[in-house]
């Protein structure tokens, strides 16, 4: 499964405030799947097993992925929109597949687009946006929050974690009928050697990597602004948002993401009420990139590959 930036924009041209228990009592849903038992590979992902994956659509076509973060909010990535108007964008929840009978589907109008301020669309820096759904949505099996990873979580080298999307299924290829959600497992890459790989100073401490370095595996066109989640203990914490790469699955070129924890004291600015469950992630061991350094003289991917990760579906 593979996702990238500008493709998107060429197709749109054409609970702290209610006290300490109300935010365990949140956090007790969040993350949850009471259909997931997964440990390990596949590619169409079953009904149910990521509930927080929604699809954000403009005027009826899937452009981007996102996730529910509480009964009325949505995380996705600001480079999605290219202005803050809600006008036409539409979220769809409990999806399974984009075309066909999805009977767990949920549909709200998008009532406000939040651009982090800081965005830099040339860097890719800070490529985060919440969306506030028109009225809130009733969590069920196939409709519930992620918990979020706060700030000070730690995401080691090597850290399993999910991606998961209606992307395309490599570069220039989409997902066929009836296009189902597909799901990936990929490490996290350390950001030194992510730099090193993608060249220093592509990857600022705003951002995450994980992919496998043998290519094969990744993010891709359509799948920008969904999650990738790490799971500790029985909870799901998302670690990252899909934002960018240089091309979809290559060796060596693993995916960017927004990393969440570095995002916690803006959302909690922006949502007042219902707040976000936020769960403090932590590796165990020392972090093997902690001492990584390059192996060389490194040559920069071109610029012209370097795409974000969404398209019309």
């Amino acid at each position: 499964m593979v996702l990238r930036k500008w493709i998107h924009l060429l197709a749109l041209v054409s609970l702290l405030s209610a006290g300490n228990l109300i935010l365990l009592i949140f956090v007790s849903v969040c993350g949850t799947a009471p259909h997931s038992s997964r440990i390990v590979g596949g590619e169409d992902a079953p009904p149910g097993y990521w509930p927080w994956q929604v699809s954000v659509q403009i005027f009826g076509k899937h452009f981007c992925g996102g996730s529910l973060i509480n009964k009325e909010w949505v995380m996705s990535a600001a480079h999605c929109f290219f202005r803050s108007s809600p006008s036409g964008w539409t979220v769809s929840l409990g999806l399974q597949s984009l075309q066909g009978a999805n009977p767990n589907k949920v549909s709200r109008n998008v009532a406000k687009i939040i651009l982090h301020p800081n965005y830099d669309s040339m860097t890719n820096n800070n490529d985060i946006a919440l969306l506030r759904l028109s009225s809130p949505v009733r969590f069920t099996d196939y409709i519930r929050p992620v918990c979020l990873a706060a700030s000070g979580s730690v995401f080691n080298n090597g850290t399993d974690s999910w991606v998961t999307g209606w992307g395309a299924v490599k570069e220039g290829v989409a997902l066929p009928f009836p296009q189902t959600l597909q799901e990936v497992e990929v490490p996290v890459v350390g950001n030194r050697q992510c730099n090193c790989l993608n060249g220093v100073g592509t990857v600022t401490d705003n951002m995450i990597c994980a992919g496998v370095l043998a290519g094969g595996k990744d993010s891709c066109q359509g799948d920008s602004g969904g999650p990738m989640v790490s799971k500790q203990g029985s909870v799901w914490v998302q670690s990252g948002i899909v934002s960018f790469g240089f091309g979809c699955a290559q060796p060596n070129l693993p995916g960017v993401y927004s990393r969440v924890s570095r995002y916690q004291f803006w959302i909690k600015s922006r949502i007042r009420s219902n707040r976000p469950g936020f769960v403090r992630f932590i590796s165990s061991g020392l972090d093997p990139d902690s001492s990584y350094t390059c192996p060389g003289p490194l040559t920069r991917p071109s610029s012209k590959s370097q795409v974000p990760v969404f398209q019309f579906q």
